[in-house]
């Protein structure tokens, strides 16, 4: 058995490192040693997480896929949800998550017994409406913000987000020295939209 650690934040701001120490001291408490970590910053409410899968790839049946909320793993609606819990179970893959007691014990209960079986079921059911709770908490927060930039724009206050100035000077730099737009969106991880903006500030420049 080995216990693989996975840990991921929503966006590049947040640091997907931050709960390490509290992962390598859990397994150490019981014994157990961390095999492998793989991190990312992606959002928790989509599927498309290369290290999550890259992770599942690498496990063997009876593998520990460990993180430290049920929401770092998902924050999907319910049919994603079941999709990733399927692939999860195809591989028998047990889920521990720091946030969720009951699945303590499955990091060091046998492969076949009647305890690690049952424990299996409980947990199942701890992990979906943990999941399904992360999921509303994700909307309600989207929900939120919304109806604050709604209000915000009836109130004439509302001012976008900042602009990265550092960046876009970088993508200004790119497209006057004829750096194709693809190239640039490889480079910069910059919107199309952005990158359109951009273009016609210097296609304002040059025309002044």
């Amino acid at each position: 058995m080995h216990v693989r650690a996975y840990l991921r934040a929503s966006t590049k701001d947040q640091d997907a490192n931050r709960a390490r120490d509290d992962l390598f001291r859990f397994t150490e408490e019981r014994g157990l040693k961390i095999a492998a970590s793989y991190v990312e910053n992606e959002s928790g409410a989509s599927l498309k997480r290369p290290e999550l899968f890259r992770l599942l790839n690498d496990c063997h049946p009876g593998d520990v896929l460990l993180v430290e909320q049920v929401d770092r793993l998902s924050r999907l609606n319910a049919e994603d949800w079941e999709r990733l819990k399927t692939e999860i179970q195809n591989r028998r893959v047990k889920v521990v998550a720091l946030d969720l007691p009951t699945s303590w014990m499955m990091a060091t209960a046998g492969k076949d017994d009647i305890q690690s079986r049952m424990l299996d079921a409980i947990n199942g059911m701890m992990l979906d409406m943990l999941a399904a709770i992360a999921r509303k908490d994700y909307e309600d927060r989207r929900r939120r913000q919304a109806q604050g930039i709604a209000k915000a724009k009836a109130d004439g206050a509302y001012k976008g987000r900042p602009e990265d100035e550092q960046r876009n000077a970088g993508i200004v730099k790119m497209l006057e020295s004829g750096m194709s737009w693809n190239t640039i969106v490889a480079a910069t991880s910059c919107s199309r939209s952005t990158l359109a903006r951009l273009a016609k500030r210097v296609s304002g420049k040059t025309a002044s």
